[in-house]
């Protein structure tokens, strides 16, 4: 267990000590995709559902989200976020969502992108509901990383 970051010698959790890592510019984007019928898509996209307008909703949403990230998942360090951007894609039967975060830090922000983008389908679920409840969120992954000690890399 000792190559595992989170746990100590004894096997419990623990915050991550990063006091001594370099502070570098870091970034990450992942994505969520809602996938449900193309007229609730067409819906979202002109904002004739029930609940409103939703892809503004769900970007404001992400947003939030993103900066409660080390409150929501207990391990996770608290981040200055330089920026924060949440892009959702309507097309088809589906909204692509793609949160990317930005920090000049000591650790990564792959969670805060992921936050965002899971914030933000969550967020379009509550909105079309009443219109769709078998909706599906689905293809949650981080799509890209730079900065710190790993390197870069992308899957896109």
């Amino acid at each position: 267990m000792t190559d595992l970051t989170h746990l100590r010698a004894d096997g419990s959790a623990h915050m991550v000590d990063v006091t001594d890592k370099a502070v570098t510019r870091r970034e990450a984007r992942a994505q969520a995709v809602l996938v449900t019928t193309a007229e609730v898509v067409s819906r979202i996209a002109d904002g004739s559902l029930p609940k409103g307008e939703a892809l503004g909703t769900a970007r404001l949403a992400g947003i939030m989200g993103a900066k409660q990230t080390s409150t929501l998942i207990p391990l996770c360090h608290p981040l200055p976020l330089t920026k924060l951007s949440v892009d959702l894609e309507p097309a088809g039967d589906r909204v692509t969502i793609t949160a990317t975060a930005v920090t000049n830090g000591v650790t990564g922000v792959e969670m805060e992108a992921l936050t965002a983008a899971n914030i933000a389908a969550l967020t379009l679920y509550d909105m079309i509901k009443a219109v769709d409840n078998r909706a599906v969120i689905t293809d949650v992954k981080v799509l890209a990383k730079s900065g710190g000690k790993s390197g870069d890399w992308s899957i896109e």
